[in-house]
């Protein structure tokens, strides 16, 4: 009897941009303190992504290229690439596509899967998929945003909140027993009148109106999505942990979404997790949407062992969110 296969992170790589974005340069273009944001958010600093006609794929290729260089591998080796993300570098075509093209991944097919700040982890359950099912060897997940590209510098209450960057794992199949074991994704559209962007889509196409009025920028309520994300992202870290009889002390890392200190905060209480345990990069990279958790990853490889229980948790607009188990893998 062939042995279960499961998809395994075997390779990580990630991009963060030169320029530091930090509170103290905020402080001179809108009104608010390092203090305030620090004491709100968690965090000190965010990377943006300087450069006439640069995009999310400048970001991501140079993150896919780490991991394949890491891995020993040749990008045209790779079988297919979803890309995370909600800042793509045309509204057509995929930014998968372009990422596949700057690094010739000539044997690979991919697409873009957007699903806001939960991105990442829709894209990373979607693709170990196509690993279970034995019909690809090599599929690249990247999670990238250049939220710079959709933020207004001059409203305090987004502008201090988003940064750039680019992460990417590839996921192999895997008969040992690690990799993804479990995961619960879910959604709720009635959300979106709480985070979203305003104007840019069919239902309300760019216009000398839309522009003047800033309805190309992120808008978002803030309490309401504080109070909807720290229950979504602590209900399903909880409820992955308990149908897999899993306690605190099995859990080596919760890799969170970083958007938001105190809501990190509110997960790992929930999952009864130390701060010991919590990855965390908020505070040199700010929110960079589906570039979050392989940001997190990829920052903290070099601690992460063989056998190591980590739950993802996400929340994005939408509303999305979800939560991962995985063993890792090397």
């Amino acid at each position: 009897m062939s042995k279960k296969i499961t998809a395994a992170i075997t390779a990580i790589g990630g991009f963060v941009p030169e320029f530091r974005l930090t509170n103290e340069i905020l402080e001179t273009m809108v009104d608010t303190k390092d203090e305030w944001i620090v004491s709100r958010t968690g965090i000190k600093e965010r990377r943006i992504l300087k450069g006439e006609g640069l995009g999310t794929s400048d970001m991501a290729a140079p993150a896919v290229l780490e991991l394949c260089r890491k891995r020993g591998i040749d990008p045209s080796e790779i079988d297919m690439l979803l890309c995370a993300t909600t800042t793509p570098d045309f509204v057509f075509p995929a930014t998968a596509n372009i990422i596949t093209d700057k690094i010739g991944a000539k044997n690979a097919f991919g697409y873009d899967i957007q699903a806001a700040c939960s991105g990442f982890i829709y894209a990373l359950v979607t693709g170990s998929k196509f690993i279970e099912s034995g019909q690809y060897k090599k599929v690249v997940i990247v999670g990238a945003d250049k939220m710079s590209s959709i933020v207004d510098y001059s409203d305090r209450s987004t502008c201090i909140i988003f940064g750039d960057g680019a992460g990417a794992v590839l996921l192999e199949p895997n008969t040992e027993g690690f990799g993804i074991q479990d995961s619960i994704l879910r959604s709720d559209g009635s959300g979106r009148v709480y985070l979203h962007q305003k104007a840019g889509g069919s239902v309300k196409p760019a216009s000398h109106k839309t522009v003047d009025e800033k309805e190309h920028f992120v808008f978002q309520d803030g309490q309401p999505v504080f109070k909807f994300a720290v229950k979504g992202m602590a209900d399903v870290s909880a409820e992955i942990m308990e149908r897999n009889n899993l306690v605190a002390d099995d859990v080596a890392w919760l890799v969170p979404h970083q958007a938001n200190k105190r809501i990190i905060d509110a997960t790992a209480r929930r999952m009864g997790v130390g701060e010991e345990k919590i990855m965390m990069t908020i505070q040199k990279f700010g929110n960079t949407t589906s570039g979050t958790i392989p940001l997190c990853l990829w920052d903290y490889e070099k601690i992460l062992k063989k056998g190591d229980n980590l739950i993802l948790a996400a929340f994005g607009g939408g509303f999305t969110w979800g939560s991962i188990w995985l063993k890792w893998a090397y």
